[in-house]
């Protein structure tokens, strides 16, 4: 499992200390500087069945500063993941990614039901 994260983010090390206290092992990537690529994010958005808004971290100054909120509904899939793709910043995070399993954002119940623990 990989555990796209954002250090200084309180959502993200709240979901790490959980994923800690359920003894789940993952792999930690920090989403600045590990950004996953265009086409990475493309089949995430995909598998994840979720619209591509969803991949977006909606509270961030980033997002803000670039008018997205207006922009979003007039993007292409292949718009939207190259501007994800250019700044980890603008991705939701942590982005959680287990086999077919694609989660944006920690919700602990979610996290439950996905079943992370499991091998």
């Amino acid at each position: 499992m990989t555990v796209y994260h954002y250090p200084k983010c309180s959502t993200c090390q709240k979901a790490l200390k959980w994923l800690d206290s359920e003894e789940i092992k993952y792999q930690a990537l920090h989403i600045v500087e590990e950004t996953p690529d265009a086409a990475t994010l493309k089949a995430l958005i995909e598998k994840s069945g979720l619209p591509f808004k969803r991949f977006f971290n909606t509270s961030g100054m980033k997002y803000r500063e670039l008018g997205l909120k207006d922009k979003l509904p007039g993007m292409s899939l292949d718009e939207a993941v190259e501007l994800l793709a250019s700044d980890g910043m603008l991705i939701k995070r942590p982005l959680v990614v287990k086999g077919e399993t694609v989660l944006t954002g920690f919700r602990e119940a979610q996290w439950v039901e996905a079943r992370l623990g499991d091998e």
